[in-house]
């Protein structure tokens, strides 16, 4: 089992390295697991941290969670695809600065296809958590915020990350749009943010 540090020892420390622009969290529907997504000024910036710092921190982490599972990092370019909705954005709004109550996101290989493609058909079904491409709303709770298509550098995969009003907003477009051809629903993971932080603030 994961869990979160206490963010206010955050403010406590220095900020981790020059080349981390934002760290965030945000914790599973299941309650059991976190996604972790940071970004960098580049790999050559996350590569040195990696090297001089990031045993440290594990070991840190490992000694106030015992038991604790690493599943995976993944290494994402930056987004080739930015999309505002604002469909969960209160008129008058704006649709950057809304805080979203879920986000949905999803890792799937890239097929013949390509990215662009697969980044469409996510978008226009339930499973890559964007709902129904220019639809309104999201059923009950509101809608969607925006959403974000990175590519792993590698090239390989694609990973979706979509922000919604509400998880019960998702839910039910996920409902309303089925799953999409290829995807099991259980692929599509949802979170709750915990903690957002970025350089200087």
């Amino acid at each position: 089992m994961d869990t979160i540090e206490n963010p206010h020892a955050w403010e406590t420390r220095d900020w981790p390295d020059a080349g981390l622009l934002s760290y965030s969290v945000l914790v599973g529907s299941d309650g059991d697991t976190l996604l972790h997504y940071s970004q960098w000024t580049g790999e050559e910036a996350y590569e040195d941290f990696f090297r001089t710092h990031r045993d440290d921190r594990n070991a840190e982490i490992d000694a106030a969670v015992p038991g604790i599972e690493r599943v995976g990092l993944r290494r994402l370019a930056p987004p080739f695809r930015t999309t505002v909705y604002g469909d969960g954005v209160a008129d008058g709004a704006d649709a950057a600065e809304a805080v979203p109550g879920c986000v949905a996101a999803v890792l799937v290989e890239v097929g013949p296809e390509g990215p662009e493609a697969l980044a469409d058909a996510l978008e226009a079904g339930g499973a890559g958590g964007a709902g129904v491409a220019g639809g309104q709303g999201g059923g009950a709770g509101g809608g969607r915020i925006a959403a974000y298509a990175h590519l792993t550098t590698d090239g390989t995969h694609l990973f979706h990350y979509a922000e919604w009003e509400s998880e019960t907003a998702h839910v039910c477009r996920q409902a309303e749009a089925g799953p999409h051809p290829g995807i099991a629903d259980d692929r599509t993971r949802r979170y709750a943010p915990a903690l957002s932080l970025s350089a200087g603030a």
